[in-house]
């Protein structure tokens, strides 16, 4: 993290904007990755590349956001100047280096007595919106995303270029603030899903005894599955960008 960027953080700036429109240059992005998502389930030769455009797209909506959540937290980082071409380029190099590491895990899980969690490791970054199926699942995603934002603001500090191992080390040097991020994450994306559940459940309820057009059935199931997206996606840079912020605040640095 540059020296600039750390300023801002440790600085406390008032937020004057109204916090839910924060998320709205997310919702295309998370509506691409739910339409791919889509294609992925139903198999097919089209479902390694709707898997591939759909982690672009959750991973694009992250870096979209995480820039909302830096700049609530008082601080400032360059993503808002990038183009979209140069914001995709980020993307995909963080992309392919995610992706090894759930590859790795995953296989690394398979294993184990544990083997029929390794394919879950696979929806690490996915999880960041969308929930997971199992709660190490969860906390997995949970760390991703402490990775994926410690390689952005690594990006930042080294001209836009991409570096996953010091990220990794700076993942370990502020352990104590980012560790507990991830389980105070896992434990509100728990909370989360069981709440989502709930709401699915009513859902249901309804798409069976109303008698309100298909329209309106659509538009109710569309509102739940973006607002739900969206609000698990501004959790997770909210509660990780607060540990970030507390590791600098609490002598987490020590350059």
């Amino acid at each position: 993290m540059t020296p600039a960027i750390r300023r801002h953080l440790q600085a406390v700036v008032p937020e004057t904007s109204f916090g839910p429109l924060r998320l709205l240059p997310a919702l295309p992005w998370l509506i691409l990755a739910a339409a791919m998502r889509v294609i992925a389930f139903g198999g097919g030769p089209a479902s390694l590349p709707a898997e591939i455009v759909a982690a672009v797209a959750v991973l694009h909506a992250f870096l979209v956001t995480a820039q909302r959540c830096i700049e609530a937290s008082g601080g400032q980082i360059s993503l808002g100047e990038l183009g979209l071409s140069d914001q995709l380029r980020l993307s995909l190099a963080i992309l392919w280096r995610i992706a090894l590491l759930l590859v790795a895990t995953a296989l690394a899980v398979s294993f184990t007595p544990y083997a029929s969690l390794g394919p879950h490791m696979m929806m690490g970054l996915d999880g960041m919106a969308f929930d997971q199926f199992t709660h190490p699942g969860r906390f997995w995603s949970a760390a991703i995303a402490v990775l994926v934002l410690l390689m952005v603001v690594g990006a930042e500090h080294n001209q836009g270029r991409v570096a996953f191992f010091p990220a990794v080390a700076e993942f370990a040097r502020r352990g104590l603030w980012l560790g507990t991020a991830v389980l105070v994450l896992g434990v509100v994306s728990i909370i989360l899903s069981l709440g989502q559940e709930i709401v699915r459940s009513a859902i249901w309820t309804f798409w069976q005894t109303s008698q309100a057009s298909q329209f309106v059935k659509n538009l109710v199931y569309f509102v739940f599955i973006f607002s739900f997206a969206m609000l698990r996606l501004w959790i997770t840079l909210k509660i990780v960008t607060l540990g970030l912020k507390m590791s600098y605040l609490h002598g987490g640095s020590r350059d």
